[in-house]
């Protein structure tokens, strides 16, 4: 006999409390193989494919999409039991570590997401389901007045709750099984209003004086919780440079010019930041407030704001300071791309201790970054543009730069950031002062 399991929103991580259902990947009715993806949310950190760590018939779904769900809220059933799973050919075999226990990390985070996400979907065969699981209807088409078939309690209440006579429905699912979309599909038509002349079709509704709503939820609310507690508790201060960054660049030109991967401005900047935290880790450093301590931390792990469609994002390389320019280089490209293609795991946006704001991307000189919570500083650069400068005692045209550092003042005074924002400056303008600290 089957029996049926409850599969919960798992818990995420990283103090994730709820997740919004983006796309259902099985319906009920599917038969869906241990491990399987069977939706996709999207929590404050990012979008992620929950696998189910059971194998069997799903027999209901909770929450439509759209709608956020708590972690612990029920996902599916599955029938475990209900049906004979059919075999994966051998070049799609899971891995041996697909084992299903439900401690094993989510398909998501934690794991490679260099590898694109598997998402096989295992249409229903015919099998016997014992009740109260719902199991296949007679082959024969059902009329109004033969009986009703054995269906899943979920579908049976959403019809009753509509007035659809079940008894009316020829079911979509394997030898007839109704399912929750006939249902749906049937609630449709009995609502859908009768078609207007075309004399009476008003035109489109504008959007009324109190202006659009838009929900400040999932990355976007995210986003806005974490500045506005850095506003409420962070007494910052900025402090900013114009630097003549025309050697870095010709230092740029010259590294890529003799092969191999390519070394990015960031990656510079990112290597100048890590030196300059190794001279002032004042900045690299978290208040406790309820211990009234700071901390200061012994790993860089370097933050890095990215543009997406999803909204910005802010991506850690992991102990930035063992790293040179080209391992950082590969880093922000992979990081980067997982970004714009919304799979990168919550683990990669948290636990920055420091961040580096290109902000010239958008065309622009300079900004007073809001720090990210619970972050000490931010640096911000702006654009690289050519400018006249007086160099060597002469006017000259060269590429100049503003560095910005927003700083938490509990941490250190004016003249702590004033020395790490300098000596950015003067690694910016002459490389070789940074070869002295590697």
């Amino acid at each position: 006999m089957p029996q049926v399991m409850e599969f919960k929103l798992p818990d995420l991580g990283e103090g994730l409390t709820e997740a919004e259902i983006v796309r259902w990947l099985v319906a009920v009715g599917d038969v869906v193989a241990i491990d399987q993806p069977v939706v996709e949310v999207e929590t404050a950190k990012a979008m992620v494919e929950v696998p189910c760590p059971y194998g069997g018939v799903v027999t209901a779904r909770f929450g439509e999409e759209g709608t956020e769900l708590p972690v612990g809220a029920p996902l599916i059933t599955v029938a475990v039991g209900a049906v004979s799973l059919p075999e994966a050919p051998a070049a799609q075999a899971p891995e041996a570590e697909g084992s299903g226990n439900v401690p094993r990390p989510l398909i998501g985070y934690g794991e490679d997401h260099s590898r694109p996400a598997r998402r096989r979907r295992v249409r229903p065969v015919t099998a016997a389901v014992s009740a109260p699981v719902a199991a296949p209807a007679p082959a024969v088409p059902v009329t109004p007045a033969g009986p009703v078939p054995v269906i899943s309690p979920l579908v049976r209440k959403l019809a009753k709750d509509g007035g659809v006579d079940l008894r009316a429905l020829q079911g979509s699912g394997p030898e007839g099984l109704i399912l929750r979309a006939d249902v749906e599909a049937a609630l449709a038509a009995l609502r859908a209003p009768e078609p207007a002349p075309a004399a009476a079709v008003a035109p489109p509704a504008a959007v009324s004086a109190q202006g659009e709503r838009i929900p400040l939820k999932g990355v976007r609310g995210a986003v806005a919780e974490k500045l506005s507690r850095s506003r409420r508790e962070i007494p910052e201060a900025t402090c900013w440079v114009d630097a003549d960054a025309t050697e870095l660049m010709a230092a740029r030109a010259a590294m890529n010019a003799v092969g191999g991967p390519k070394i990015s401005v960031l990656a510079l900047l990112a290597r100048i930041c890590t030196a300059a935290l190794a001279r002032y880790p004042e900045l690299n450093s978290t208040v406790d407030l309820a211990a009234k301590e700071i901390v200061r931390l012994p790993s860089v792990h370097l933050g890095f704001a990215a543009q997406t469609e999803r909204g910005l994002v802010v991506p850690v390389v992991r102990d930035a300071q063992h790293r040179n320019p080209e391992s950082l280089s590969a880093e922000f490209a992979r990081l980067t791309e997982l970004a714009r293609a919304g799979k990168l795991a919550p683990a990669d946006l948290t636990g920055g201790t420091f961040t580096l704001n290109n902000y010239g991307v958008f065309g622009v000189d300079g900004s007073t970054p809001i720090i990210n919570h619970p972050e000490a500083a931010m640096l911000g650069v702006g654009r690289i543009i050519d400018k006249p400068w007086v160099h060597e005692g002469q006017l000259a045209v060269r590429k100049v730069v503003q560095l910005s550092l927003t700083f938490d003042h509990r941490v250190c005074d004016g003249g702590t950031a004033g020395g790490f924002l300098r000596y950015v400056a003067d690694c910016v303008e002459s490389p070789a002062v940074l070869l002295r600290s590697l």
